[in-house]
């Protein structure tokens, strides 16, 4: 089995070989066919979450070990199953859930495994599919995709399911009012079109690259925004055309929050989904005297990306620019990210 693994924190991938592990109890094997690359795997390759003021959560507190193999975004093949495992199809093309909790405790239980306090994410506490095989602990994070391309697959089980998540959140304001979507990467755009398919009453788009943002319009945005612009807040509000209810924060900075909390109307609501980094000073009365909501959001349910696979099908959801590297590629993929050079999703190919 071949990999790229974190061997030091922030120093380039190396190349690990391995023997190919052999499925065990309820286990999966997966031939890796395309594993995307998230801007999450850029944080856990540095070694930490910036919290602000100098304070970091490093991924070594997490009880990560080196070497590590990264990526979340896996799609592929039933390569080998393990004996009490059943559902599936040797050959069988699926996509891999790995928000995987313990299985044990109550949220577990109540399906929200992504929030369980004792996780075993794949590509971040467990091995990943920067890989060619991916071991994966039971059929039911398991997803069929005979109907799809592995390579526009594999971001949903990130990118997709993130942004979907994030907008249900929304409730009826998505189809009542715009919604502003902060950061026009990845996530941005599968926002976007993830908008459109839930009958959202459309989207403006602020970014700081103007690639990303012709990228925004190119999929239909009704307007996007430089948010590095004096009059960012301004022009966000006029292109809305009246108050802002929603905004969705890709990015999750001290910038784009605070100008997110700008936009804001009384009675509105800002969910945060972006890990950039940094903190925000917010005086309290604010918050209760505006009836803000702010809310975070952390990828989804597996009965979320259920949902999200069956709304893709039933909508028809074109895919975000995709541009496929072969698995060698990984650590340029992750510098080229790094350094903004990205319009959609890169999905590594073994």
């Amino acid at each position: 089995m071949r990999s790229y693994d974190i061997a030091a924190f922030g120093a380039p991938l190396q190349r690990f070989d391995r023997p190919t592990p052999k499925p065990a109890g309820s286990e999966v094997l997966i031939r890796v066919a395309a594993a995307g690359v998230c801007h999450s795997d850029l944080h856990i390759w540095e070694g930490y979450f910036d919290l602000g003021g100098g304070r970091k959560l490093t991924m070594v507190e997490r009880g990560m070990k080196l070497p590590h193999t990264l990526g979340h975004e896996s799609a592929g093949e039933v390569a080998a199953l393990g004996p009490e495992a059943r559902g599936l199809t040797l050959g069988q093309r699926v996509l891999v859930y790995p928000w995987i909790g313990c299985g044990n405790c109550e949220v577990c239980r109540a399906g929200e495994e992504q929030l369980c306090l004792a996780p075993r994410f794949l590509g971040v506490h467990c091995a990943g599919g920067y890989s060619d095989h991916l071991l994966v602990p039971h059929p039911r994070y398991l997803l069929d995709i005979s109907d799809m391309p592995a390579t526009v697959a594999a971001p949903y089980a990130c990118s997709g399911l993130t942004t979907y998540a994030a907008l249900r959140k929304f409730g009826p304001l998505l189809a009542a009012k715009p919604t502003v979507i902060i950061g026009a990467g990845g996530l941005g755009l599968m926002c976007l079109e993830l908008l459109k398919a839930m009958k959202g009453r459309g989207a403006v788009v602020v970014d700081i690259d103007p690639a990303k943002r012709q990228a925004a319009k190119t999929a239909g945005a009704l307007a996007t925004v430089d948010g590095a612009a004096a009059d960012a807040a301004r022009a966000i509000k006029d292109a809305v055309g009246g108050p802002v209810w929603a905004i969705i924060d890709l990015v999750g900075s001290r910038a784009t929050a605070s100008l997110a909390l700008e936009c804001l109307c009384k009675g509105s609501q800002l969910i945060i989904v972006g890990l950039f980094g940094g903190d925000i000073t917010l005086p309290l009365p604010s918050i209760p005297q505006r009836e803000l909501t702010i809310q975070g959001s952390y990828v989804g349910s597996l009965g979320e990306l259920t949902e999200l696979l069956a709304l893709v099908r039933q909508q028809k959801v074109p895919p975000i620019p995709i541009r496929t590297r072969p698995l060698e590629d990984a650590y340029a993929a992750l510098e080229d990210l790094k350094a903004g050079r990205v319009v959609g999703r890169t999905v590594l190919t073994p």
